[in-house]
């Protein structure tokens, strides 16, 4: 025993300690086996099947802008498009081609052999038809021998 200052004595006592382990211990077992039965039975269910008719209809016109995808009287109408070149001819006035024409007189002077013909007719001295002995006269009383009878 030991003392203890300021004469008090200490008694050491029995101390007890755990201690903690385990072990496998067998204490049976267990067999488990599977097996597979087979049974025969009616599955039923209602399953729905559509059936679709793919109709092409030409068209073949032109178009600003596409248009929109529509149902019509239970028919998916769906528009197909294409892009198309298109070349065409227009007039456009490239330029103008002007011209200006300006007249002048120019005197001209050259020989020319010129022909005319002039016609002397004579007549000779009709008869009047209402009095044969009187000869055809002017207003001025001169016989006339050009005037047409």
């Amino acid at each position: 025993m030991g003392e203890a200052s300021g004469g008090n004595e200490i008694v050491e006592l029995a101390e007890e300690q755990l201690r903690v382990s385990k072990r496998e211990v067998e204490r049976g077992r267990v067999v488990v086996r599977t097996r597979v039965e087979e049974r025969d039975e009616i599955a039923e269910a209602a399953l729905r099947q559509e059936d679709v008719t793919v109709e092409r209809v030409p068209i073949g016109c032109s178009v600003e802008a596409a248009p929109a995808v529509r149902e019509e009287d239970g028919v998916l109408i769906v528009p197909v498009l294409e892009e198309r070149l298109v070349v065409m001819t227009e007039l456009v006035l490239k330029e103008e081609i002007r011209i200006t024409k300006k007249s002048r007189t120019e005197i001209v002077r050259e020989p020319v052999r010129l022909r005319s013909e002039r016609v002397e007719i004579e007549r000779l001295q009709g008869r009047d038809l209402n009095n044969p002995n009187v000869e055809e006269r002017d207003s001025d009383g001169r016989s006339n021998p050009d005037r047409d009878v």
